[in-house]
């Protein structure tokens, strides 16, 4: 399953919210700087669909805020 995500870096309180049209924002700590907010992304995902961090891949926007990720029907959570 392809879900679209916006990355926030460099936030204060990490999180991850939904808006209405099924877009997952996800706010991390780290800065956009050496693939460490990409990481960040990931862990947060893997958290919220309660599955491994090898599980989640990065299809494009490595670096921009607008990323397209992969995760294995199999795999994900009834949260979206």
């Amino acid at each position: 399953m392809k879900i679209s995500v916006i990355a926030h870096p460099n936030a204060k309180k990490p999180r991850v919210e939904k808006d209405l049209l099924n877009t997952l924002h996800v706010y991390v700590r780290q800065p956009p700087l050496e693939g460490k907010a990409n990481k960040a992304v990931v862990e947060a995902l893997a958290i919220y669909f309660h599955t491994k961090k090898r599980n989640i891949i990065l299809l494009s926007g490595k670096k921009s805020k607008n990323k397209l990720f992969d995760i294995p029907l199999r795999f994900q959570n009834t949260k979206v």
